[in-house]
């Protein structure tokens, strides 16, 4: 790697893998060298190696380089947030490497070269670095390959076809099928997925970053159609109210909203691609902080309608901080755990609650009930707080 370092660039510095590295001729008149990607695919075979991962074939860096080569001089992070690349026109690539693995790496080297590394860069970082993502557990590249292997003739569509070849893959395939569904993929024939958006711009950002967003700490379980049907009925949506989905995830509830009335809020950029492409304005960010902002901007929408996060008590919370974005006769609707049912926690607000529902997220056992919550006093009778640090304290009346 450090031979095949650009030699005409001072930011090429001596301190190992935790400085930029920058490459020449990566690209040539608008097509991948072949060489040089290699580079940058050794070092992604190491870097496997301390996550865990099986290795990379040799060519599998060629295209996500063309991918990149498509937006360049925007930074692209690849293999779980491990590290990022930045191509640009004239053919040279940017890497960083996350601080996560620049140690380890630079542990290595140092044992193969004892004088080459400074003491400093082979210690643990004891801060994180705010320019990098945190790493996630990224799929097998074996996924990630099935994934890029497309039908012959295949064009941008609303229809993803996997190729033959790729059907042979045994457990990859499987797998590969199982990441088209949870962008919302329904399979329709023999390696074929129909989806609600062109799904080709969703699934590059996938094969760039390697990730897709993991169901646990994203509390990501889908609304099934007859929830979202009966919430959207609950609502009693006007073709005059403005409507927001909070947590709106793939747009398995937003779906059923009016679009061109709807904003979401949803804090992955994955998701937030699939929304965008359906046709939502769409708001990057994690809800809690975008409502006291919005807030405080006072910007406020007639309907609210949403599946907020269950675990650790987090419903109240996210429902409460929904409410305070209503304006005047708003309504809100919620899908929330059964135990809340009757749990009139919304000051200022009439509550309804509708009959349990069992076993309605695929996964789970988990009952569910409906909230519908109307306000009928003024918008502002108590101020949201930022209860994110102070959850279990009893609401201050005023």
């Amino acid at each position: 790697m450090f031979r095949g370092l650009s030699g005409e660039h001072v930011t090429n510095r001596p301190e190992g893998f935790g400085k930029r590295m920058i490459i020449s001729y990566v690209l040539s008149f608008g097509s991948v060298s072949h060489d040089r990607a290699g580079l940058i695919n050794d070092l992604r075979c190491v870097i496997a190696k301390f996550m865990g991962r099986d290795e990379p074939r040799h060519q599998s860096i060629q295209p996500l380089l063309a991918r990149m080569n498509q937006s360049t001089g925007e930074w692209h992070t690849v293999d779980g947030g491990a590290m990022r690349i930045r191509v640009y026109k004239k053919g040279t690539a940017h890497l960083e490497v996350h601080p996560d693995m620049a140690w380890r790496l630079n542990q290595v080297l140092a044992h193969l070269y004892p004088l080459a590394i400074p003491a400093e860069f082979r210690a643990r970082p004891k801060n994180r670095i705010k320019e990098f993502t945190l790493m996630q557990r990224p799929l097998p590249f074996a996924v990630l390959e099935v994934l890029g292997m497309v039908a012959y003739g295949h064009r941008p569509g609303k229809v993803y076809c996997l190729s033959h070849d790729a059907r042979k893959k045994g457990r990859a395939y499987d797998e590969a099928c199982h990441v088209l569904e949870l962008l919302g993929g329904v399979a329709t024939g023999a390696g074929e997925f129909s989806f609600d958006y062109v799904p080709d711009p969703v699934i590059d950002q996938v094969m760039l970053t390697g990730c897709v967003p993991d169901q646990k700490s994203h509390q990501f379980y889908p609304t099934r159609d007859y929830l979202g049907e009966l919430a959207t009925e609950l609502a009693e949506i006007g073709p005059e109210d403005t409507v927001l989905e909070p947590e709106a995830g793939r747009g398995d509830l937003a779906k059923r909203l009016p679009l061109d009335q709807t904003t979401c809020v949803e804090i992955s950029s994955l998701h937030c691609e699939i929304l965008r492409a359906c046709g939502f304005t769409t708001i990057q960010a994690d809800f809690l902080e975008y409502a006291v902002k919005a807030h405080a901007a006072g910007i406020r929408y007639s309907r609210v309608v949403m599946n907020p996060p269950f675990s650790d008590g987090r419903a109240q919370l996210h429902v409460e901080h929904a409410s305070q974005l209503l304006g005047a006769d708003g309504i809100l609707v919620a899908i929330l755990p059964a135990g809340m049912r009757g749990k009139n926690f919304l000051l200022g607000f009439e509550h309804e609650w509708s009959r349990l529902h069992d076993n309605e997220f695929a996964g789970t056992t988990v009952s569910v009930v409906l909230l519908k919550a109307r306000r009928v006093l003024p918008t502002d009778i108590s101020p949201l707080h930022d209860r994110r640090q102070s959850k279990g304290r009893k609401p201050r009346q005023s």
